[in-house]
Parts: C-alpha cells; structure tokens; sequence
C-alpha cells in the first residue's frame, strides 16, 4: 500500500466492464466511498449505476458511506458474483 494512492481491485463482471483487473487511483486526501464510487463511474461509465457496486476495504466489506483513506485497498464487485 502507498499512502498517495487506493489500490483498487476490481473482480468478475466489474473487471470486464474496466478492462483491467487492479490499478492505482491517486488519492491525496481522505474520500467518501460513495464520492469515489462517482469517479469511478465517470472514468468507466459501463459500471453505471455504481450505487450497485459493493466495496471491500482492506478485506472487510464496507458500506458506501465509508471514508477512504490514502493507502487503503478497495475491492470492487457486484453484488453477486458467479463461482
């Protein structure tokens, strides 16, 4: 983990939809999830609505209200997810 970036993951149909399965977002201050996730769907608009998306942090899941910090990691998926 970098304290300037969220490593953000992303699995299954979100990983389609991106086209990449893990990438590095700058982040220099501390976010709402759900203010990131509106980012998140201005750089992939396929991923609209991102009000679907379920978020892990640092491997706990973790409601959109949720502050993201520099450094954390952040898991991206729908909700559910084929095995």
């Amino acid at each position: 983990m970098n304290g300037t970036t969220l490593d953000v993951l992303y699995f299954a149909r979100v990983a389609e939809l991106t086209g990449v399965r893990e990438e590095s977002w700058p982040l220099a201050a501390p976010i709402a999830a759900s203010a990131w996730l509106r980012e998140l769907e201005a750089r992939y608009p396929r991923l609209a609505p991102v009000s679907r998306l379920k978020l892990a942090v640092n491997q706990q899941h973790s409601p959109h209200d949720r502050v993201l910090q520099p450094g954390d990691e952040v898991a991206v998926f729908d909700p559910v997810t084929g095995g």
